[in-house]
């Protein structure tokens, strides 16, 4: 059962608003006929909905998204992974998609990591890759290490560094945060990705965002986690990627966190943006070789 005192505000404008989000997510999930559907899982930030693909021999893969992207817009992604090893993917509660529609409270660092903790061995019996974008990799690393985090991977990761605030993502979040069209939603994607994922027509994921844009209250950035959270995963075998063009966590950016916080180096994902994980699909799938 949820626990309320960890719930804050509903995530969609409307309940027309969540259904919309809830249609487009299931279509594309069902686009992957593969792709399972596990039962949904009781959790204390409300319901959550988690899908298995069965893939190759290697260790499986644990994967949890960035903040307005979920298991839906990951199908092309874990389609690749799935190559190797099997995949599960999970929706945040808090975020667009099929989990809870209800953001937690302050200390969103604690709750999501406590979440985790509980939900990590209702989707995998095995040790698993945490695989973490984003909001994604500040959710791993705000949870405890366990026998089923066997390593982790985190890309264009929160939760190391505070994301770059710059004049040009005012200009292109601020027109889709009033007025959400696809010609934004496009302007605002274009700015997340890597130079030959730019498109002067209507970006791939142009019409989630806009969707993302009408139906739900959108949330920022996570800051940095503290010491407390960073300092058990020492004894975890930890790899740090981000996108060379990240407008978020650009190398620079993560390399002396990285170092110092977590003494690893940063892999460059050259020509990825801060969407990396749905750019290079196949580089992602190496990345996880290399912790194999």
């Amino acid at each position: 059962m949820p626990d309320t005192t960890l719930q804050g505000a509903r995530i969609y404008r409307s309940e027309a608003g969540a259904r919309e989000v809830r249609a487009w997510c299931e279509e594309r999930l069902a686009s992957w006929p593969e792709l399972r559907a596990l039962p949904e899982l009781d959790s204390q930030l409300g319901p959550t909905r988690a899908f298995s693909a069965p893939g190759g021999d290697r260790t499986p893969v644990v994967v949890l998204s960035g903040t307005n992207f979920n298991s839906a817009t990951c199908v092309d992604t874990a389609r690749v992974l799935a190559r190797d090893r099997p995949v599960i993917l999970v929706d945040l509660p808090g975020q667009p998609g099929l989990s809870c529609g209800v953001r937690p409270r302050a200390a969103r660092a604690h709750a999501y990591g406590s979440w985790l903790n509980e939900i990590l061995p209702l989707v995998t019996g095995r040790p698993a890759i945490l695989l973490g974008h984003s909001l994604g990799a500040a959710v791993v690393l705000a949870a405890k290490p366990s026998d089923l985090a066997r390593c982790v991977a985190l890309v264009g990761p929160a939760g190391l560094t505070s994301a770059a605030m710059t004049p040009e993502l005012m200009r292109v979040s601020l027109p889709w945060m009033v007025n959400p069209r696809d010609d934004k939603s496009t302007r605002l994607l274009n700015h997340m990705s890597g130079p030959a994922h730019r498109t002067e027509g209507v970006h791939p994921f142009a019409p989630w965002m806009t969707l993302v844009g009408r139906s739900c209250r959108t949330s920022l950035a996570p800051g940095p986690l503290p010491m407390e959270c960073l300092r058990p995963w020492e004894d975890t075998p930890v790899l740090v990627a981000t996108g060379s063009d990240d407008a978020f966590y650009s190398p620079a950016r993560l390399h002396g966190p990285a170092r110092r916080l977590l003494n690893t180096d940063v892999e460059v994902m050259e020509g990825a943006g801060h969407l990396s994980l749905l750019e290079q699909p196949e580089g992602v799938a190496e990345l996880l070789r290399s912790l194999d």
